[in-house]
């Protein structure tokens, strides 16, 4: 089946962006990735869906699982966390702390980065690693 949807940038382009660009595509990623995994794992109805999604995509959640996986990652995944994590995000985080804040924008930078870079193998077992540090 071909990709419905389709980056055409290369990865030097890619690496030309900025962190918080990569982490506004993994955040959607990620998203719909725990989305479909709960629809497809579970029976819930639509708002306990929406609660269990809420749990998995949270600030303090993705911060646990990027420190959980940390030491799987390669050195050029840990660098792209680096630059995430240290990217500067005027934002003030409502119901995390700035340390959880900065983690989990670093996790969804990796995430997006590895999407826009079309590594989907990678993206595969890291989201793998991920499920084995949740309660789905």
């Amino acid at each position: 089946m071909e990709q419905v949807l389709e980056f055409n940038r290369t990865k030097e382009e890619v690496n030309l962006l900025s962190p918080l660009t990569w982490a506004y595509v993994g955040d959607c990623v990620y998203e719909l990735f725990i989305r479909t995994k709960l629809v497809d794992e579970t029976n819930l109805k639509p708002h306990a869906l929406h609660r269990k999604a809420i749990q998995c995509v949270k600030a303090k959640a993705q911060a646990d699982l990027l420190l959980a996986i940390h030491e799987q990652l390669t050195e050029e995944e840990k660098n792209i966390v680096r630059r995430g994590r240290n990217a500067e995000n005027h934002h003030l985080p409502k119901n995390a702390n700035v340390q959880e804040y900065m983690y989990s924008t670093a996790f969804e930078a990796l995430i997006g980065y590895l999407y826009m870079t079309k590594q989907e193998e990678r993206l595969k077992e890291i989201f793998d690693l991920c499920v084995r540090n949740l309660s789905i």
